[in-house]
């Protein structure tokens, strides 16, 4: 251990430059923010904005910075699923859902967001609409796709929706008025769902007006698409869906570190610097439909999100109940609301991820981030690596073994551990427990 201590702080010396700070390609503010998705119909007994609002300070403590709620416009009836029916089946984009309150309750829970220092992000639903939605009956025909008998048609299994045709230059239009009628409103920007259904060419005529026009706005797609990271013209975020694949198998021993090794390899070339990748161990249909984290990541779960806030490029995702260690489904069609909000050892893992996230520049997403080198460990369930921007560092390391394990910490001088508050002094070799991980700054 000790050879392989000399020879990690040789690599380490490698650290002793890092890149200067790059001119803004995204608004400022989203640099270091932590996303935070509402499920608003399982947010309280009532599924109302009023009952967002009320939890407003709860999060503020948590520390996130943009909410992004989901879709909170009117929904279609004709076919709907299940009691309430989905989010995603779209009857009127510019009308609230009444099942969350009115147009101005909607304001008030805006306004009141703003006050406390949020971000507030939409999900827009542009692929597609409800079967009864107001374009049905005011817009030409060839609007949505069609069958050869001339019947609106649907992908998947969504029969609650019918697809949108953009072979039609007059839907490009038509999204893009809707979508500004919601920026007008003072909303923060859009999470567009399903973006990768589209073809790119329409994302990539709309999205530079709006990017000119609302400059302080944040655009997230739903998508993994090179073509569409581009924050100056496109996009400033893409989903990291083949890391939460991988993840997901690394954690329960089907895949190993070597793959993620190639990720990062892939996902580096692939992906220009200035790209956000938007990291997550759940979401709203990972939890519904594939299971909590818990029951995809078993006792990795947590050292699976140590990983998402601070490998290169991550714009972390919080999903509704993973502050509180939620270990359910939410039913996704029916009111299921989570009754006990109570903070427990889960909210504050998340509160110190977040306040690390804000306090060291080395984790900045994007071109603002610090540089990445993984620091080689004997035992091939560990994974380790450091960033670093300037004076600042950050060394983390994650313990994927049923089994306590070593690790080398390689940097000379004094670090903080960031769960326990440690003051400890490299170099030095610890101890992880099984699933463990540990976070060393300075």
């Amino acid at each position: 251990m000790k050879k392989i201590l000399i020879l990690l702080a040789a690599v380490a010396a490698l650290f002793a430059c890092s890149k200067k700070e790059q001119p803004a390609h995204h608004p400022e503010w989203t640099y270091n923010s932590v996303l935070y998705e509402v499920n608003i119909r399982q947010y309280s007994p009532e599924s109302s904005f009023a009952g967002v609002e009320a939890q407003l300070p709860r999060l503020k403590e948590l520390g996130v910075d943009i909410l992004w709620l989901m879709p909170m416009y009117e929904i279609g009836v004709e076919g709907r699923k299940g009691t309430l029916g989905s989010y995603y089946a779209i009857s009127d984009y510019c009308k609230v859902n009444p099942e969350f309150g009115t147009m101005e309750d909607f304001d008030h829970l805006l306004s009141a967001a703003h006050e406390q220092g949020f971000k507030v992000i939409l999900d827009w639903v542009a692929n597609q609409t409800a079967p009864d939605h107001i374009w049905m009956s005011t817009k030409p025909a060839e609007f949505y796709e069609r069958d050869s008998l001339g019947n609106a048609t649907w992908e998947y299994d969504w029969t609650d929706t019918r697809s949108l045709n953009y072979d039609c230059k007059e839907v490009w239009a038509a999204q893009e008025e809707c979508m500004r009628f919601w920026l007008d409103k003072g909303v923060d920007g859009f999470r567009c769902d399903a973006a990768g259904e589209m073809p790119a060419e329409f994302w990539q005529s709309v999205m530079p007006g709006l990017n000119a026009d609302y400059p302080e706005a944040y655009f997230l797609a739903e998508a993994e698409r090179p073509n569409l990271a581009d924050p100056d013209n496109c996009f400033d975020a893409t989903y990291a869906w083949e890391l939460h694949h991988l993840l997901n198998n690394i954690a329960t021993g089907t895949n190993t570190f070597d793959e993620l090794r190639a990720y990062l390899q892939r996902d580096a070339v692939n992906y220009p610097e200035t790209a956000y990748r938007m990291t997550f161990t759940s979401n709203h249909d990972e939890n519904s439909w594939q299971g909590t984290e818990f029951e995809r990541m078993g006792a990795n779960a947590n050292a699976c999100e140590v990983l998402c806030f601070t490998l290169p490029k991550s714009q972390p995702l919080v999903y509704t109940g993973q502050e509180i260690g939620l270990s359910r489904r939410l039913a996704f069609f029916e009111n299921d609301p989570i009754e006990d909000w109570s903070a427990n050892q889960y909210t504050e893992f998340f509160k110190k991820l977040v306040e690390l996230k804000h306090k060291n520049p080395a984790l900045n997403a994007g071109e603002r981030g610090g540089d990445y080198l993984e620091i080689p460990q004997q035992n091939d369930k560990v994974f380790a690596f450091s960033r670093i921007k300037g004076r600042n560092q950050v060394f983390v390391v994650v313990n994927f073994n049923d089994a306590p394990a070593a690790f080398a910490l390689p940097f000379k001088g004094k670090f903080t551990e960031l769960f326990s508050g440690e003051k400890v002094s490299g170099p030095q070799v610890a101890t992880l427990p099984a699933g463990g991980y540990a976070i060393f700054y300075r």
